[in-house]
Protein backbone atom coordinates (compact mmCIF):
# COMPACT_ATOMS: atom_id res chain seq x y z
CA UNK A 1 0.00 0.00 0.00
CA UNK A 2 1.43 3.33 -0.87
CA UNK A 3 2.11 5.65 2.23
CA UNK A 4 0.85 9.15 2.60
CA UNK A 5 4.41 10.51 2.18
CA UNK A 6 4.27 9.43 -0.87
CA UNK A 7 0.55 10.13 -2.16
CA UNK A 8 1.43 13.58 -1.26
CA UNK A 9 5.07 13.25 -3.01
CA UNK A 10 3.34 12.31 -6.10
CA UNK A 11 0.32 14.60 -5.95
CA UNK A 12 2.72 17.53 -5.83
CA UNK A 13 4.44 16.09 -8.86
CA UNK A 14 1.18 15.63 -10.49
CA UNK A 15 -0.13 19.35 -9.44
CA UNK A 16 3.62 21.05 -10.55
CA UNK A 17 3.21 19.16 -14.24
CA UNK A 18 -0.28 20.55 -14.40
CA UNK A 19 0.94 23.87 -13.89
CA UNK A 20 3.22 24.18 -15.50
CA UNK A 21 0.99 22.95 -18.83
CA UNK A 22 -1.48 25.59 -18.51
CA UNK A 23 1.22 28.13 -18.15
CA UNK A 24 2.72 27.01 -21.45
CA UNK A 25 -0.78 26.98 -22.77
CA UNK A 26 -1.70 30.53 -21.52
CA UNK A 27 1.74 31.74 -22.70
CA UNK A 28 1.05 30.65 -26.36
CA UNK A 29 -2.48 31.50 -27.14
CA UNK A 30 -3.17 34.71 -25.23
CA UNK A 31 -4.56 36.99 -27.26
CA UNK A 32 -6.57 34.61 -29.14
CA UNK A 33 -9.61 37.56 -28.93
CA UNK A 34 -7.15 39.56 -31.34
CA UNK A 35 -6.91 36.63 -34.36
CA UNK A 36 -10.44 37.46 -35.54
CA UNK A 37 -8.89 40.83 -36.52
CA UNK A 38 -7.34 40.56 -40.44
CA UNK A 39 -4.03 41.62 -40.51
CA UNK A 40 -3.15 42.89 -44.10
CA UNK A 41 0.17 43.69 -44.00
CA UNK A 42 2.33 40.77 -42.40
CA UNK A 43 5.15 41.36 -44.98
CA UNK A 44 6.10 44.81 -44.93
CA UNK A 45 8.20 46.59 -47.57
CA UNK A 46 9.32 50.32 -48.93
CA UNK A 47 7.56 51.94 -51.02
CA UNK A 48 8.62 51.58 -54.42
CA UNK A 49 11.03 54.19 -56.44
CA UNK A 50 8.62 54.07 -59.50
CA UNK A 51 6.24 55.43 -56.75
CA UNK A 52 8.77 58.03 -55.58
CA UNK A 53 9.61 59.33 -58.75
CA UNK A 54 5.99 60.31 -59.09
CA UNK A 55 6.48 62.51 -56.31
CA UNK A 56 7.08 66.68 -57.13
CA UNK A 57 10.62 67.67 -54.98
CA UNK A 58 8.42 69.43 -52.27
CA UNK A 59 6.56 66.45 -51.96
CA UNK A 60 9.64 64.23 -51.30
CA UNK A 61 10.55 67.22 -49.48
CA UNK A 62 8.09 67.06 -46.86
CA UNK A 63 8.38 63.28 -46.56
CA UNK A 64 11.80 62.69 -45.59
CA UNK A 65 10.75 65.99 -42.85
CA UNK A 66 8.23 63.85 -41.69
CA UNK A 67 9.34 60.45 -40.42
CA UNK A 68 11.67 61.57 -37.80
CA UNK A 69 12.75 59.09 -35.17
CA UNK A 70 12.87 58.41 -31.46
CA UNK A 71 15.21 55.83 -30.57
CA UNK A 72 15.47 54.04 -27.21
CA UNK A 73 18.45 52.19 -26.52
CA UNK A 74 18.62 49.70 -23.54
CA UNK A 75 21.77 49.63 -21.99
CA UNK A 76 23.13 48.60 -18.85
CA UNK A 77 26.83 49.24 -16.65
CA UNK A 78 28.12 45.50 -17.52
CA UNK A 79 27.96 46.67 -21.21
CA UNK A 80 29.30 50.26 -20.75
CA UNK A 81 31.66 49.72 -23.73
CA UNK A 82 28.89 48.91 -25.82
CA UNK A 83 26.63 51.77 -24.79
CA UNK A 84 29.82 54.19 -25.28
CA UNK A 85 30.40 53.14 -28.88
CA UNK A 86 26.86 53.25 -29.67
CA UNK A 87 26.42 56.63 -27.82
CA UNK A 88 29.03 57.67 -30.48
CA UNK A 89 28.23 56.18 -33.82
CA UNK A 90 25.00 55.27 -35.20
CA UNK A 91 22.65 56.29 -32.89
CA UNK A 92 23.94 60.17 -33.42
CA UNK A 93 21.55 59.47 -36.41
CA UNK A 94 18.13 59.25 -34.27
CA UNK A 95 16.13 62.57 -34.30
CA UNK A 96 15.99 61.76 -30.58
CA UNK A 97 18.43 59.15 -29.32
CA UNK A 98 17.79 58.46 -25.96
CA UNK A 99 19.75 55.39 -23.71
CA UNK A 100 17.48 53.56 -20.75
CA UNK A 101 19.96 51.96 -17.94
CA UNK A 102 19.40 49.63 -15.42
CA UNK A 103 21.19 51.80 -13.14
CA UNK A 104 23.38 54.89 -13.39
CA UNK A 105 26.57 55.27 -14.84
CA UNK A 106 29.03 58.56 -13.99
CA UNK A 107 30.44 57.85 -17.57
CA UNK A 108 27.51 58.37 -19.71
CA UNK A 109 24.22 60.18 -19.72
CA UNK A 110 20.72 57.77 -19.10
CA UNK A 111 17.72 57.76 -18.02
CA UNK A 112 18.47 55.83 -14.75
CA UNK A 113 14.92 53.61 -14.50
CA UNK A 114 16.84 51.53 -11.37
CA UNK A 115 14.51 48.82 -12.36
CA UNK A 116 17.34 45.25 -12.77
CA UNK A 117 14.23 42.89 -14.55
CA UNK A 118 14.59 43.85 -18.18
CA UNK A 119 10.83 43.15 -18.83
CA UNK A 120 9.86 45.80 -15.85
CA UNK A 121 12.60 48.16 -17.48
CA UNK A 122 11.06 48.10 -20.88
CA UNK A 123 7.51 49.04 -20.33
CA UNK A 124 9.09 52.03 -17.87
CA UNK A 125 11.55 53.22 -21.15
CA UNK A 126 8.01 52.93 -23.41
CA UNK A 127 6.28 54.64 -21.24
CA UNK A 128 8.85 57.00 -20.69
CA UNK A 129 9.35 57.28 -24.73
CA UNK A 130 5.89 57.44 -25.37
CA UNK A 131 5.63 60.28 -22.56
CA UNK A 132 7.88 62.68 -23.82
CA UNK A 133 8.13 62.08 -27.68
CA UNK A 134 6.94 65.67 -28.84
CA UNK A 135 5.60 65.63 -32.43
CA UNK A 136 7.74 62.45 -33.41
CA UNK A 137 5.82 59.25 -34.32
CA UNK A 138 8.41 56.19 -34.86
CA UNK A 139 9.84 54.59 -32.70
CA UNK A 140 12.72 52.23 -32.44
CA UNK A 141 14.04 49.77 -29.78
CA UNK A 142 17.52 48.32 -29.43
CA UNK A 143 20.32 46.74 -27.68
CA UNK A 144 23.64 48.61 -27.96
CA UNK A 145 24.92 45.64 -29.67
CA UNK A 146 22.68 46.47 -32.34
CA UNK A 147 23.95 48.65 -35.28
CA UNK A 148 21.34 50.67 -37.15
CA UNK A 149 21.03 52.41 -40.33
CA UNK A 150 18.34 54.71 -39.27
CA UNK A 151 18.28 56.57 -42.55
CA UNK A 152 17.28 53.01 -44.08
CA UNK A 153 14.60 52.52 -41.35
CA UNK A 154 12.88 56.20 -42.17
CA UNK A 155 12.85 54.99 -45.65
CA UNK A 156 10.87 51.57 -44.87
CA UNK A 157 8.21 53.60 -43.18
CA UNK A 158 8.24 56.36 -45.23
CA UNK A 159 4.78 56.14 -46.91
CA UNK A 160 3.42 54.25 -43.30
CA UNK A 161 0.69 56.14 -41.46
CA UNK A 162 2.10 56.13 -38.13
CA UNK A 163 -2.00 56.57 -36.61
CA UNK A 164 -2.13 53.31 -37.45
CA UNK A 165 -0.30 50.59 -35.87
CA UNK A 166 2.87 49.16 -36.74
CA UNK A 167 5.09 46.39 -34.84
CA UNK A 168 8.27 46.17 -37.28
CA UNK A 169 11.16 44.01 -37.61
CA UNK A 170 12.23 40.37 -38.11
CA UNK A 171 9.73 38.22 -37.09
CA UNK A 172 9.44 34.85 -35.26
CA UNK A 173 7.45 32.20 -34.35
CA UNK A 174 6.96 30.53 -31.00
CA UNK A 175 3.42 28.32 -30.75
CA UNK A 176 1.04 30.77 -31.75
CA UNK A 177 2.70 33.82 -31.13
CA UNK A 178 4.51 35.53 -33.46
CA UNK A 179 7.12 38.18 -32.48
CA UNK A 180 9.69 40.62 -33.46
CA UNK A 181 13.30 39.55 -32.83
CA UNK A 182 14.46 42.18 -30.14
CA UNK A 183 18.46 41.90 -30.87
CA UNK A 184 17.75 42.78 -34.68
CA UNK A 185 15.85 45.90 -33.20
CA UNK A 186 11.95 46.68 -32.98
CA UNK A 187 10.07 49.63 -34.93
CA UNK A 188 6.58 50.92 -33.37
CA UNK A 189 4.45 53.22 -34.74
CA UNK A 190 3.27 55.83 -32.45
CA UNK A 191 -0.12 54.33 -32.43
CA UNK A 192 1.38 50.61 -31.53
CA UNK A 193 2.66 52.80 -28.21
CA UNK A 194 -0.33 54.39 -27.66
CA UNK A 195 -2.21 50.97 -27.40
CA UNK A 196 0.95 49.88 -25.55
CA UNK A 197 0.88 52.21 -22.99
CA UNK A 198 -2.89 51.35 -22.49
CA UNK A 199 -2.45 47.66 -22.28
CA UNK A 200 -0.01 48.03 -19.73
CA UNK A 201 -2.57 49.29 -17.18
CA UNK A 202 -4.54 45.69 -17.66
CA UNK A 203 -2.46 43.69 -15.17
CA UNK A 204 -4.40 40.61 -16.34
CA UNK A 205 -3.55 40.91 -20.20
CA UNK A 206 0.15 42.55 -19.73
CA UNK A 207 1.36 41.93 -16.80
CA UNK A 208 4.42 43.52 -15.06
CA UNK A 209 6.06 40.58 -13.66
CA UNK A 210 5.70 37.16 -15.73
CA UNK A 211 3.08 34.58 -13.93
CA UNK A 212 4.35 31.70 -16.60
CA UNK A 213 6.71 29.29 -14.08
CA UNK A 214 9.40 29.82 -16.65
CA UNK A 215 10.48 33.93 -17.51
CA UNK A 216 9.38 34.29 -20.61
CA UNK A 217 12.16 36.84 -22.62
CA UNK A 218 11.08 40.66 -23.08
CA UNK A 219 10.29 40.30 -26.67
CA UNK A 220 7.39 37.37 -26.23
CA UNK A 221 5.94 39.40 -23.58
CA UNK A 222 6.04 42.85 -25.49
CA UNK A 223 4.32 40.87 -28.72
CA UNK A 224 1.50 39.00 -26.15
CA UNK A 225 0.89 42.11 -24.46
CA UNK A 226 0.79 43.77 -28.26
CA UNK A 227 -1.65 40.64 -29.58
CA UNK A 228 -4.40 41.66 -26.89
CA UNK A 229 -4.14 45.40 -28.59
CA UNK A 230 -4.62 43.83 -32.20
CA UNK A 231 -1.00 45.21 -33.21
CA UNK A 232 0.43 42.31 -35.16
CA UNK A 233 4.47 41.57 -36.17
CA UNK A 234 5.54 42.82 -39.11
CA UNK A 235 8.45 41.82 -40.99
CA UNK A 236 10.45 44.08 -42.58
CA UNK A 237 11.74 43.13 -46.12
CA UNK A 238 12.96 45.01 -49.49
CA UNK A 239 11.55 44.99 -52.84
CA UNK A 240 13.05 41.42 -53.60
CA UNK A 241 11.43 40.12 -50.04
CA UNK A 242 15.12 40.02 -48.47
CA UNK A 243 15.28 40.60 -44.66
CA UNK A 244 15.65 43.87 -43.57
CA UNK A 245 16.35 43.30 -39.42
CA UNK A 246 19.11 40.91 -39.56
CA UNK A 247 20.27 39.25 -35.95
CA UNK A 248 23.33 38.33 -37.09
CA UNK A 249 26.22 40.60 -37.68
CA UNK A 250 27.87 41.27 -40.87
CA UNK A 251 30.92 38.54 -40.92
CA UNK A 252 28.19 35.95 -39.46
CA UNK A 253 25.83 36.32 -42.28
CA UNK A 254 29.09 36.58 -44.92
CA UNK A 255 30.24 33.55 -43.31
CA UNK A 256 27.23 32.00 -44.07
CA UNK A 257 27.05 33.16 -47.42
CA UNK A 258 30.07 31.86 -48.38
CA UNK A 259 29.19 28.46 -47.35
CA UNK A 260 25.92 28.26 -48.73
CA UNK A 261 26.41 30.46 -51.43
CA UNK A 262 30.14 30.49 -52.84
CA UNK A 263 29.16 31.88 -56.05
CA UNK A 264 27.26 34.37 -55.43
CA UNK A 265 28.36 35.56 -51.62
CA UNK A 266 27.00 39.30 -51.63
CA UNK A 267 23.90 38.80 -53.00
CA UNK A 268 22.89 35.66 -51.13
CA UNK A 269 23.99 37.77 -48.02
CA UNK A 270 22.34 40.87 -46.88
CA UNK A 271 19.91 43.48 -48.63
CA UNK A 272 21.30 46.58 -49.83
CA UNK A 273 18.79 48.13 -47.51
CA UNK A 274 19.78 46.67 -44.87
CA UNK A 275 18.20 48.47 -41.42
CA UNK A 276 20.03 46.58 -38.57
CA UNK A 277 22.50 44.13 -37.74
CA UNK A 278 22.97 42.32 -34.01
CA UNK A 279 25.17 40.90 -32.14
CA UNK A 280 28.34 43.21 -32.93
CA UNK A 281 31.27 43.79 -31.20
CA UNK A 282 32.32 47.40 -30.32
CA UNK A 283 34.88 47.46 -32.88
CA UNK A 284 32.65 45.66 -35.57
CA UNK A 285 30.19 48.76 -35.20
CA UNK A 286 32.80 51.21 -35.68
CA UNK A 287 34.49 49.36 -38.58
CA UNK A 288 30.54 49.44 -40.54
CA UNK A 289 29.84 53.43 -38.99
CA UNK A 290 32.77 53.75 -41.17
CA UNK A 291 31.52 51.82 -44.30
CA UNK A 292 28.37 52.91 -44.42
CA UNK A 293 28.97 57.04 -42.93
CA UNK A 294 32.28 57.83 -44.39
CA UNK A 295 33.84 55.43 -47.06
CA UNK A 296 32.98 56.98 -50.58
CA UNK A 297 33.63 56.79 -53.76
CA UNK A 298 34.46 59.79 -55.62
CA UNK A 299 32.29 61.16 -58.40
CA UNK A 300 29.95 58.19 -57.66
CA UNK A 301 26.17 59.34 -57.37
CA UNK A 302 23.54 56.79 -55.80
CA UNK A 303 20.60 58.86 -56.96
CA UNK A 304 18.55 58.90 -54.45
CA UNK A 305 15.49 60.36 -54.37
CA UNK A 306 15.29 61.94 -51.30
CA UNK A 307 18.29 63.11 -48.71
CA UNK A 308 16.94 62.56 -45.05
CA UNK A 309 18.86 65.20 -43.50
CA UNK A 310 20.09 64.61 -39.81
CA UNK A 311 18.80 66.18 -36.85
CA UNK A 312 19.02 69.27 -36.08
CA UNK A 313 22.58 70.20 -34.31
CA UNK A 314 23.57 67.01 -35.06
CA UNK A 315 27.46 66.08 -35.04
CA UNK A 316 26.56 62.71 -37.08
CA UNK A 317 28.68 61.61 -39.80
Amino acid sequence: MMSEGSSFLKGMILGGIFCLVMSFFVTFNSGTQSDAHEHLHHHLKPVSKDELQKLSQDQKADYALMVRVYCLIMVTPKLLVHWAVANDTWSKHCDKPVFYTSESSKALEAIDLQEQDEWARLRKAIKHAYGNAGDLRWFFVARPTTFAIIENLKYLVLDKDPSQPFYIGHTEKSGELEYVEYDSGIVLSYEAMRRLVEIFKDEDKCPERGRALWKMPEEKQLATCLKYSAVFAENGEDAQGKGLFNKKSVSSLISDSMSQNPSDVVEACCSDMAITFAGMSQSQIQVLMYGVYRLRPYGHDFHDSLTFLPPKDSDND
